[in-house]
């Protein structure tokens, strides 16, 4: 008997990890999210230098580029009326206007790297991880979060691109984004000067995934 005869024999209704026999295990969605100023945008960042191999997709941004963001590498930035009209033509997975300026991530991008077999790995919000929860509940959705309060609020700080009333807004946003946990499969405390080890979590999550004998399947 050969192996796939072993493997499959009486489980033609099941669809087993294909890595059993011997092919490229099914591609991840990824969910990174947190409240605002955790880190995610740096544990992306770090992602990236480590060469993990996923189709990082780019956000789309309202907001004015800050110096040092680079167009289509950080977000595409687009102007107001440009978002509005990827909205009234379905062109995002998920979007939200958050303090006044909009974020959305283009369905075409996830898509295209999905079907092309790579894994792809999203940076949203919380309530843009519960609507993507909606569409694609097979994503594999991990929450990263602060080691206290009062360390966001020094992150915050150290941004310097809000105002102490505005850092205060956000804090308290953060503690209900925090208390919403419990809709991810994941939590990952992203302690100061730790960045190496949150990163490792992450890398930990995705090897295990893709491991599962049943592996999650994607469908936008």
């Amino acid at each position: 008997m050969d192996k796939n005869t072993t493997y499959k024999e009486g489980m033609s209704h099941v669809q087993i990890n294909p890595i059993l026999d011997g092919r490229s295990p099914k591609s991840l969605l990824v969910v990174l999210s947190g409240p605002s100023g955790v880190g995610k945008d740096t544990v992306l960042m770090r992602m990236r230098e480590l060469g993990f191999p996923f189709h990082f997709v780019v956000t789309a941004n309202s907001r004015p580029q800050r110096p040092g963001e680079i167009n289509g590498v950080d977000y595409h930035f687009v102007t107001t009326q440009q978002f509005e009209a990827m909205i009234e033509h379905e062109e995002l997975l998920e979007w939200a206007l958050v303090y006044g300026q909009y974020k959305g991530i283009p369905k075409k991008e996830v898509r295209q790297a999905l079907d092309s077999g790579r894994d792809v790995i999203l940076r949203v919000n919380v309530d843009g991880a519960a609507t993507i929860k909606k569409i694609a509940p097979e994503a594999v959705f991990i929450f990263i979060a602060p080691a206290s309060l009062d360390e966001l609020r020094y992150r915050l700080q150290l941004r310097r691109t809000e105002s102490p009333e505005e850092i205060e807004q956000r804090l308290a946003q953060a503690q209900h984004e925090i208390e919403q946990v419990v809709n991810f499969d994941y939590v990952i405390i992203n302690h100061e000067a730790c960045l190496d080890e949150a990163v490792g979590q992450i890398r930990a999550i995705i090897v295990a995934e893709k491991q599962r004998v049943f592996p999650r399947r994607i469908s936008l």
